[in-house]
């Protein structure tokens, strides 16, 4: 008699393939879940400056307009208008408060014309008034609540801005006051983490003491390149951008901008000296109701989890499947909150 092999495994078997599809698919659903926004985002290109820029402009889904709006101001490096979709949490938390959220691609960035490291805060500046005057002609936009959000670098283009076109506020997230400071402050903090000897420190003190002389000397790149040897990657772009920058202090715009500004600092910041920024600020802005700080000790200088940034592998697993939750608690909400006492 011939024995019939028992179907037992091979039902185990599907069962579990089935049971890792369903998860697979449940897996699949949260992430689109979560990678949705309660938006509308519009492609817009913005005229009225020294060359168009293409942005994105993130509508509410509900309410009614007119809308007030949130005018983002990128920090250092090659930005696209979502930041690689980092500023859709808060364009979704804008949103809940009744604000539309406009941002562009940097020139030289997602085929926008021109080049990024060209520019002077000034021009920065410039091109971010351009796109308010643009803005303010928009239909479904309220004029009379346009304002500003800006991270890090953008510390030293939005007072520019807002010391010269009325805004209705300011939202400064980890900026600094005076770029030599903050580079000095940002080189020791790294040389600490590192647990560098003192001789390292004293040549890393001494090589930046001698690119300040070759920029207070308005010397070229290859010059740069002759006293130093080693460049380190620095490109002769690069070295034309910080020639025209490193200069930058914010402490004159800030005396003489009158727009009230949230300013949001963050506990774990080896980029900016937090204490001398909160000092800054409050120095420039002694008026009653002028000025309110949230600090996130926790945080990072992204104002993302500190926990979550000190690992690569969870920072990519948060920025796929839970993007809001890359951010220090109450970052969000507090910002929002802010934006719903606007008036």
């Amino acid at each position: 008699m011939r024995l019939r092999p028992s179907s037992r495994p091979l039902r185990r078997l599907l069962a579990v393939l089935l049971g890792l599809a369903v998860l697979a698919a449940a897996a699949f659903a949260w992430v689109i879940h979560q990678n949705t926004y309660d938006l509308r985002e519009e492609r817009v290109v913005i005229t009225g400056g020294r060359q168009p820029l293409k942005g994105v402009l993130a509508w509410p889904k509900r309410g009614e307009g007119p809308y007030g709006l949130v005018v983002f101001v990128h920090g250092d490096g090659p930005s696209d208008a979502t930041r690689e979709g980092f500023y859709r949490p808060m364009w979704e938390a804008f949103a809940k408060a009744g604000y539309a959220s406009l941002s562009w691609h940097k020139p030289g960035v997602a085929g926008a014309p021109g080049d990024w490291l060209d520019q002077s805060m000034d021009d920065r500046a410039d091109e971010t008034a351009a796109a308010i005057a643009w803005a303010r002609k928009r239909p479904g936009i309220d004029p009379s609540r346009i304002g500003l959000w800006g991270a890090s670098q953008a510390g030293w283009v939005m007072p520019k801005v807002a010391a010269r076109t009325p805004v209705r506020f300011v939202i400064a997230v980890s900026p600094a006051i005076n770029w030599l400071r903050q580079g000095r402050y940002n080189l020791l903090a790294e040389l600490k983490d590192e647990q560098a000897s003192p001789g390292k420190v004293r040549a890393e003190i001494a090589r930046s003491d001698k690119t300040r002389e070759l920029l207070d000397r308005k010397a070229g790149f290859e010059q740069y390149r002759a006293a130093m040897g080693d460049v380190r990657g620095l490109t002769p772009a690069r070295w034309r951008f910080i020639s025209k920058n490193y200069t930058s202090d914010a402490s004159r715009d800030l005396a003489a901008m009158r727009a009230p500004v949230l300013l949001i600092l963050a506990g774990r910041d080896r980029n900016v000296d937090v204490a001398d920024t909160e000092a800054g600020y409050r120095s420039a802005l002694r008026a009653p109701g002028r000025l309110k700080v949230e600090h996130y000790p926790d945080a990072t200088h992204g104002l993302v989890r500190a926990d979550i940034e000190g690992s690569s592998p969870k920072l990519y697993l948060y920025a796929i499947a839970a993007p809001r939750a890359l951010f220090a608690p109450g970052f969000l909400d507090d910002q929002r909150r802010y934006l719903e006492g606007v008036r």
